[in-house]
């Protein structure tokens, strides 16, 4: 049965509303001060403008070595709940039929709580090597925070054998993921009444091309590959999702504005489907439109991105994850985590934690206690393990 800790250290975790928009230093504080009381030694790497925060914590090996081990990480921000039909309160966590409901339950409070439920017991286990909490700001909007966390690490010349990032999965080991690459694209062209159609340049309309175009991308990539049987979507995606533009039904629309995402299978490189995008606009588009107004532009702008993530059935801390779990089955999945940053940055991962992915950033989401039970049993045995 899952502890009273886990189920105290989620409410407390829910009931801080860090929704991204929002700062999570009181969550962090709150988080530094409870480590701190076990004698747990906690560094806090702050966003540039000093609104929000990571936080890496070490409990160390028997020998107080700090060098090695397993990093456990998770991210603090949670997305909105605006428009959202919940049955109960968001941020107070609420009990009924096996499921703990509140904002960040699933995603992913509940693998955090976990953890800080057990400090206790991995302090009293007489460990060879030492185990990490590294929780991140901003995941939600881009992965912001972690690079923060991950470059001051590296100059602290701090080393790891692993890094378990505890999304949702079912506690099912994944051991892929694609990218995510989140572009906004400003059209400009030049305003007219409507009647004097040729005097203007429409934005909208060149916009529409546009995005016809990365359409047209997806579909090439959806019928031409390549392709990777092991994802639920096995090639890679392009969508636009948001579009604004125009002032009036009778005014040539001198901007519009829009935003689209592609995620793309590890192997292939964001920066060449970006440059696909951009050479149509210099090569086909941008020369009509300045057929019509000669001060025409389109501009690009990076909103988020985070890499994709690939690991290999050899790295030890799949094969541990693999023989913690019980699970050998081979997973990989469409959305993005944190455990690219972490491969990057030269440290072996893997994404196992408490909760459905489907239950995520949903009204009335929710994680069921006997996950958050297996999610002990499994940090149990990792620990014990080191």
């Amino acid at each position: 049965m899952t502890t009273p800790h886990t189920r105290n250290w989620l409410q407390t975790l829910v009931a801080f509303d860090t929704t991204s928009r929002n700062s999570n230093l009181h969550l962090i504080e709150h988080v530094r001060d409870a480590l701190a009381a076990h004698g747990v030694p906690v560094q806090l790497f702050k966003s540039p403008d000093g609104a929000k925060s990571n936080l890496f914590a070490t409990l160390p090996a028997q020998d107080g070595g700090t060098q090695g081990g397993i990093v456990l990480s998770g991210h603090t921000d949670v997305v909105p709940v605006d428009g959202q039909q919940w049955d109960t309160d968001p941020f107070a966590l609420t009990e009924r039929d096996g499921r703990l409901y509140g904002r960040g339950t699933c995603d992913m409070k509940g693998f955090i709580a976990a953890g800080l439920a057990l400090v206790p017991e991995f302090l009293a286990m007489p460990r060879r090597k030492p185990l990490h909490f590294a929780l991140s700001y901003d995941e939600e909007v881009g992965c912001i925070g972690a690079p923060v966390m991950l470059e001051q690490l590296k100059l602290q010349g701090q080393r790891f054998d692993g890094c378990i990032v505890g999304e949702p999965t079912s506690m099912q080991p994944v051991v892929a993921h694609k990218g995510i690459n989140v572009w906004r694209c400003k059209v400009h062209g030049k305003a007219a009444h409507s009647s004097l159609t040729p005097s203007g340049s429409n934005a909208i309309e060149y916009a529409a091309r546009l995005i016809c175009r990365i359409r047209d991308l997806a579909e090439a990539f959806k019928v031409q590959g390549p392709y990777d049987t092991f994802f639920d979507v096995p090639y890679t995606t392009m969508t636009t999702n948001r579009i604004s533009g125009g002032i009036a039904v009778n005014t040539i629309p001198e901007h519009c504005e829009f935003a689209y995402e592609f995620r793309n299978l590890p192997g292939i490189a964001p920066d060449g489907i970006q440059a696909q995008v951009e050479a149509y606009v210099q090569q086909e588009l941008l020369p009509r439109m300045r057929r019509e107004f000669a001060e025409a532009r389109i501009e690009f702008e990076s909103l988020a991105g985070a890499p994709s993530f690939d690991s290999a059935d050899t790295e030890a801390i799949n094969q541990l994850v693999q023989a913690l779990t019980g699970d050998r089955e081979k997973r990989k999945v469409a959305y993005a985590t944190e455990a690219g940053l972490f491969q990057q940055a030269g440290i072996p991962s893997v994404v196992c934690g408490p909760g459905a992915i489907t239950e995520a950033h949903k009204a009335n989401e929710y994680v069921e206690l006997a996950q958050l039970d297996r999610c002990e049993q499994f940090l149990r045995k990792l620990a014990q393990s080191l």
